[in-house]
């Protein structure tokens, strides 16, 4: 007989082979049509319920996975876990330690559902059929059984008289005879009275959520700005009503880009989600490359991913933990998020270790192919997160549109015009540097390090945050570890690569301390999500990591 062990090793291996990410029930039942024995497989096997048949039907399944089909601790679905249970509990109630394939299938015919349903109806194998054919004791019994059975019963006893105790002279008098032809006539009922009914009261029609409504105080921001730049106002406000004013944009640019996203199917949709969602860094970063700024805007790079990792990330797993003790997410997802991560920023680093050697003189088209490399990494890694792959981050889609439509028209204007809005307002922004880091006694470091990357990416951190209030870490996660990749594949290969339009020569390489503060963060980020699950304290950790470099970022 096969062991319960055996039956579980051959359905984990068989959902493997089938491209599965858990091992549910109807693999534990092609699994035993592989292992199984005895007459019941017979019989099965017999109507043309083979394992390559079952494979077949699996095969054709079309539809979203079942709600039930959640992978457990182990691999295994909430149904194959109840399932397995139940068999245990048919070991015990038989007298052995441990189930094997038969209690498993009982277990499995108890309750049919999904492709087992499928492939029994198919065969026109009933249920009842295999548990009489892998337990006849539970059905019927042999003539030879019932005699020995009825060997061992002892003889009836006969009954004892029982003697009634005479009446008494007060006892009640007895009741008298039941008449069936007058008393089983049903007395007539009052007619019921009409009740008075009302119509339903109509349901209110569904609100649309609203999106972005804390964002529109800081639309006031841009007519500000434009009038303290063309009166020549006080160049500090200058600059905080331009940050102000990007805030509201950005987040104008990802949701309109949503809008387009959503009538283009998901492998467009998904490219024009992961392309524009940095567009207002990469804005603000070329303006900044006009003006001359370029240690600045190597410094924002780093401070994306930083603020990404450590600051997004920590708020997210701060405010979820406040509601869940634990918070779970896919182990898979963040994993192979992470390596795409460590990847990124080992190529950025790449030429910082160069610039201090010999090959320092060659900076320049190390920069440059370096650059190259992490722009066709970023196209495989659309390939495998948006096509052959997809299903690993299916919890994760950026894709969240709510609310109502609009049309193809209007997003489309709509995003052309916060891209321009944007474009002016970062010309103003750097304009106004050199007067900041003057009056304020700000280094341009911690200006792209810390004030540049939270400007742009507020839209994104507000996203990341209330999806993780809402219980959705894993969105959250995507979030945060996502966009630093993408900071990292993406917007520093096209800076650089606008550098070499421009002449100014922008390489990969960084000061120490932002090597560091990137190596630092990745590390930490992986091994807070590598194990698939967070609480409060762990994101209060990354914020204060966070803050560290900040304060060390202030004094350089």
């Amino acid at each position: 007989m096969t062991t319960l062990d055996s039956l579980r090793a051959t359905a984990a291996e068989q959902a493997g082979a089938l491209g599965s990410t858990f091992v549910g029930s109807e693999h534990l039942f092609l699994a035993w049509l592989l292992v199984g024995t005895g007459p019941a497989h017979e019989a099965a096997a017999t109507a043309g319920l083979t394992p390559d048949a079952f494979r077949a039907l699996l095969g054709t399944r079309s539809g979203p996975p079942r709600a039930g089909a959640a992978a457990e601790e182990g691999g295994l679905s909430s149904h194959a876990l109840r399932v397995i249970d139940t068999a245990g509990v048919m070991a015990t109630a038989d007298g052995r330690d441990t189930a094997n394939a038969d209690d498993v299938l009982l277990a499995l015919i108890r309750e049919p559902r999904g492709a087992v349903a499928r492939g029994l109806s198919e065969a026109k194998v009933k249920p009842s059929q295999l548990k009489a054919l892998t337990r006849p004791h539970a059905t019927k019994q042999s003539p030879a059984a019932r005699r020995e059975g009825a060997a061992k019963t002892p003889p009836p006893r006969e009954p004892r008289e029982r003697k009634e105790p005479p009446p008494r002279e007060r006892d009640t008098p007895a009741r008298p005879t039941r008449d069936p032809e007058i008393d089983d006539i049903p007395e007539p009922r009052p007619p019921e009275r009409p009740r008075l009914t009302l119509p339903p009261k109509p349901a209110p029609p569904p609100r649309a959520p609203r999106r972005w409504s804390w964002l529109w105080v800081f639309y006031l921001a841009v007519p500000i700005s434009v009038w303290l730049h063309f009166t020549g106002g006080n160049m500090t406000a200058l600059f905080a009503a331009a940050c102000l004013a990007i805030v509201p944009l950005a987040a104008m640019i990802a949701y309109a880009t949503e809008q387009v996203a959503a009538r283009t199917g998901p492998m467009i949709g998904g490219l024009l989600n992961a392309t524009f969602g940095n567009a207002t860094e990469v804005i603000v970063a070329i303006a900044a490359l006009q003006a001359g700024y370029v240690e600045l805007v190597k410094a924002s790079l780093t401070g994306s991913i930083l603020s990404n990792l450590l600051l997004i990330l920590g708020l997210a797993l701060f405010t979820g933990g406040l509601r869940q003790p634990t918070l779970k997410f896919s182990r898979t997802a963040a994993g192979m998020s992470a390596a795409m991560l460590a990847l990124a920023v080992a190529g950025l680093i790449l030429p910082s270790v160069v610039g201090g050697g010999p090959g320092e003189h060659n900076v320049t088209q190390l920069s440059q192919i370096v650059a190259g490399i992490l722009a066709v990494t970023y196209v495989g890694s659309l390939l495998f997160t948006m096509h052959t792959h997809k299903r690993l981050f299916a919890g994760g889609d950026h894709a969240t549109l709510g609310g109502t439509q609009w049309p193809l028209a209007a997003a489309l204007g709509a995003l052309g015009l916060a891209t321009v809005i944007v474009a002016v307002e970062s010309e103003y922004l750097v304009d106004t540097i050199g007067s900041v880091t003057q009056s304020l006694h700000l280094s341009q470091v911690f200006l792209g390090l810390i004030v540049i990357p939270i400007v742009g990416n507020a839209a994104e951190h507000a996203s990341a945050i209330v999806a993780a209030r809402k219980g959705r870490t894993e969105l959250a996660v995507q979030i945060a570890v996502g966009s630093s990749t993408q900071v990292a594949l993406l917007v520093a290969p096209l800076l650089v690569l606008a550098g070499v339009l421009m002449g100014q020569g922008v390489t990969l390489v960084f000061p120490l301390f932002q090597v560091v503060a990137l190596t630092v963060a990745t590390i930490v980020a992986a091994i807070v999500t590598l194990d698939g699950e967070s609480h409060w304290f762990e994101g209060m950790q990354l914020l204060a990591l966070y803050a560290m470099i900040a304060a060390a970022a202030w004094f350089i």
